[in-house]
């Protein structure tokens, strides 16, 4: 991870990590889903600024060169990011940005914005710091991805910016799968990431991302982890900074979320995501959201 800087960064190299034996993302990136944008590919010269707009998240890969990146409204960003190597820069949140670099010297590019399905509230772009810097010659598996998206935005082909689009989409996916082998790495020290990077309570998260309607207790979360119920209680709240209870509560409504805004009848999404009347299915809803689920789909 690049590190706020007057001078060139040197980026960490990170040591490999044993991934655990499941799939931690798939059911994340199934039920929210993100969509891939190419806007630019070439280099940029003096300041180009990027504005944060809601909902919209920003993909850079800095192929060649060398470039100053400064914050405005940093919202918890370095104030100034040197980068002096092929880097990747993510902004999973709206967060102004501008990139410096001298007109003789110009840097070559490709860019694409990111919308998540559910916006700031999609699980990962809440659980993401609010720009992550990696160097590309870290990031294991990425090199076929790149060569192709550097390929296709050389030229003007049929179906180039689809293509790009998709690509842009696999290397933030292979992105995010570092930074669960690497999460320190990535600015990462609690919330849902540093739970799936979690040998133990990844097992517990990953069948409730998978099964939001069952009906879970602490035992039945603490079993699936392999651990006692304090110890996954304890270990679980310092991971990831809430309660088991109040992280199932959140993930269903953010389903719930999901599927109201798709059409689905109030009393089928209650059913789904396992209460057993709609009053409860209502309560659990406006503790969170601050509303009732008829009223809140009725509001957009």
């Amino acid at each position: 991870m690049a590190r706020a800087a007057a001078s060139p960064v040197s980026l960490p190299r990170a040591d490999a990590s044993p991934a655990t034996a499941i799939d931690r993302l798939s059911t994340l990136l199934e039920r929210f889903r993100v969509h891939a944008h190419l806007f630019h590919a070439g280099p940029l010269c003096g300041v180009t600024r990027f504005a944060a707009q809601p909902g919209r998240a920003f993909l850079h890969v800095l192929r060649r060169g060398e470039l100053v990146v400064t914050h405005r409204g940093r919202k918890g960003a370095a104030r100034k990011l040197v980068l002096n190597e092929p880097t990747l820069l993510f902004y999973p949140r709206p967060l102004d940005h501008d990139f410096h670099n001298a007109p003789r010297d110009g840097c070559d590019f490709v860019c694409a914005t990111l919308d998540f399905d559910g916006g700031a509230s999609h699980p990962l772009v809440r659980a993401l710091p609010p720009v992550v810097a990696l160097r590309i010659d870290e990031v294991e598996g990425i090199e076929q991805t790149l060569a192709l998206l550097f390929a296709e935005t050389q030229r003007v082909r049929c179906g180039q910016r689809l293509l790009a689009d998709r690509l842009f989409e696999v290397l933030l996916l292979q992105m995010l799968r570092w930074l669960l082998d690497h999460p320190a790495l990535g600015g990462i020290h609690e919330g849902l990431l540093s739970g799936l990077a979690h040998p133990k309570l990844a097992r517990a998260l990953t069948r409730l991302h998978e099964r939001p309607g069952q009906a879970w207790t602490l035992d039945a979360m603490a079993r699936e982890a392999g651990m006692s119920r304090s110890a996954f209680a304890a270990e679980f709240k310092a991971t990831l900074a809430t309660t088991p209870a109040e992280y199932l509560l959140r993930w269903r409504v953010s389903l719930a979320q999901t599927m109201l805004r798709d059409g689905a009848p109030v009393k089928r999404v209650g059913d789904e995501m396992g209460y057993g009347s709609a009053a409860a299915f209502s309560r659990a809803f406006t503790q969170v959201v601050g509303a009732s689920p008829r009223a809140w789909a009725k509001a957009g």
